[in-house]
């Protein structure tokens, strides 16, 4: 595939298609079913994803936390500036419990480690200052391109401070489409209910529709699930250029694997129960992961802690899910070229956007806090 075949994943949705909230409860959302196997779609309800699942089945989540990463700070002349923290990019933001930096005003050093990369809405160069209401401020060490690093300067850590003062961030699209500001309301809506560890700031919304109740129902079905971590960037928005398709790869992104859930997915495998994942970022965090055993020539997943840049679009032979969990994405984005390669490797006789358009037909809603669709 090359970059110019992009025009064939255009198609045209309806404005009253994008929902601007989510549904309540969340497993009222719609989910579209394409069984690949006999070329049919079912239309039913996320509360009874069960039913589409085979018994024993292996259900991989991403348990990424969206943080509440754009912020309204003063200037030192008393003017304010917007900043988002790209807390993704935070490299030691990475403990189990999610901790971000705090700087050691202890030592009189007053001097935090790593750099803090920011975006910003205005002039911002080296030296200035950025304040938090209570006085704790950024200070603007570096510039590289459109990102600002900078030093936090407060006796409270990132984390506090973004949740004292940050606003969770919601996709331009749905801001444009008049979706609500209610922070504490999208707090709650725009995370997971099994969010944990990391700092994304987006959320994996394939996994917003999940309610203890269908976590229940799949459990008695036999169904486990197994926890693995990819925290979103603003990259998952990015429109894609040419050298992407050169390269075969795309914006970093941290992902996190446990040695525990490593040696569950491996066992799962081998012992031929169906895989399904759960989104774009686990799909990418397995295709990631699974590599052929050393001694016996099996694919098995290998704990990790690091970053991905894979880019997966058609053709490309997958060896981790046998199933796919998604939401319906942006036209001529990286996830539905994902969603259209594992499509093609099922041997799909429809296509991505064909069955787009059948949803678009039904109604379905649309991105972050649309419906559901299960590729099986």
């Amino acid at each position: 595939m090359e970059y110019r075949d992009l025009e064939k994943y255009d198609y045209r949705l309806p404005k009253e298609l994008i929902r601007k909230c989510g549904v309540e409860p969340r497993d009222s959302a719609r989910l579209f079913v394409y069984d690949t196997g006999t070329d049919t779609v079912f239309h039913d309800t996320f509360a009874n994803l069960a039913s589409y699942l085979p018994e024993r089945a292996m259900l991989v989540l991403n348990e990424t936390r969206v943080v509440p990463a754009r912020l309204m700070l003063s200037k030192e002349t008393g003017g304010k500036i917007e900043a988002f923290v790209l807390a993704n990019e935070i490299r030691d933001a990475r403990p189990e419990a999610g901790e971000m930096p705090r700087s050691d005003e202890s030592s009189g050093s007053d001097v935090s480690d790593p750099l803090i990369p920011i975006l910003v809405d205005r002039k911002c160069v080296p030296g200035m200052k950025l304040f938090f209401p209570d006085g704790s401020r950024f200070e603007v060490v570096s510039q590289d391109e459109n990102r600002f690093f900078v030093r936090l300067h407060s006796g409270k850590s990132l984390s506090d401070l973004l949740d004292a003062y940050g606003e969770t961030p919601i996709p331009h699209y749905l801001e444009d489409a008049g979706a609500t500001r209610d922070e504490q309301a999208l707090r709650r809506r725009y995370q997971t209910v099994f969010a944990r560890s990391g700092a994304s700031v987006a959320a994996p919304t394939a996994s917003l529709h999940f309610t203890d109740q269908v976590l229940g129902s799949l459990a008695g079905k036999g169904i486990e699930t197994v926890r693995v971590g990819l925290d979103v960037g603003l990259g998952t928005f990015a429109s894609l250029r040419p050298e992407n398709f050169v390269s075969k790869t795309l914006h970093r992104e941290h992902i996190r694997v446990s040695e525990a859930a490593a040696e569950r997915l491996t066992r799962a495998k081998a012992e031929g129960r169906g895989m399904v994942a759960v989104g774009t970022t686990a799909l990418r965090t397995l295709e990631t992961v699974i590599v052929p055993g050393a001694d016996t020539g099996m694919t098995e997943f290998r704990p990790y802690s690091g970053d991905t840049d894979i880019f997966i679009f058609p053709p490309h032979g997958f060896r981790s899910a046998d199933m796919l969990l998604t939401n319906f994405h942006l036209p001529k984005s990286s996830l539905m070229l994902l969603v259209e390669a594992f499509l093609r490797d099922k041997g799909a006789k429809r296509t991505l956007v064909s069955l787009y358009e059948e949803a678009i037909r039904e109604g379905y809603a649309f991105y972050s806090f649309g419906d559901s669709m299960l590729i099986r």
